[in-house]
């Protein structure tokens, strides 16, 4: 399964540079604030639901789409106008973010799985706790 990511990895690396042409560097930009933003959502929303697979994907786009609305606000405050093309690139980089962590997470159910820890680190908290 491995190669596949790979090789779909590649061809995204590859399409990028053409589409750089097509799509304006301004969407790109609230595409890649969406993401940072639906990150921090996504975030903030699995440690108040306690790892919620719904709850975190929609913190995920809720996040993105406060975002892109309060910069359409101040947008059009200063004078300038709203562009819903604007708060379409912001939204379409946190529901990207919300769909990559659900497709790349350990689920069980509908929650996601803590990782375990190494074999290391639980010697090393079985002798802190043998301290006490």
């Amino acid at each position: 399964m491995r190669p596949v990511f790979s090789g779909i990895f590649v061809l995204l690396l590859f399409m990028q540079f053409t589409l750089r042409g097509q799509i304006e560097e301004d969407k790109a930009l609230h595409f890649a604030a969406g993401a940072v933003s639906g990150a921090a959502g996504a975030l903030i929303a699995s440690k108040i639901s306690k790892r919620n697979r719904f709850w975190t994907v929609t913190g995920s786009v809720a996040a993105s789409l406060i975002a892109g609305l309060a910069k359409e606000a101040i947008d059009k405050g200063n004078g300038g106008k709203w562009d819903n093309g604007d708060l379409a690139a912001t939204v379409l980089g946190g529901v990207t973010v919300g769909v990559s962590i659900e497709l790349f997470s350990k689920k069980s159910g509908k929650y996601y799985v803590k990782r375990k820890k190494s074999a290391k680190k639980r010697k090393k908290n079985d002798k802190l706790m043998a301290l006490y």
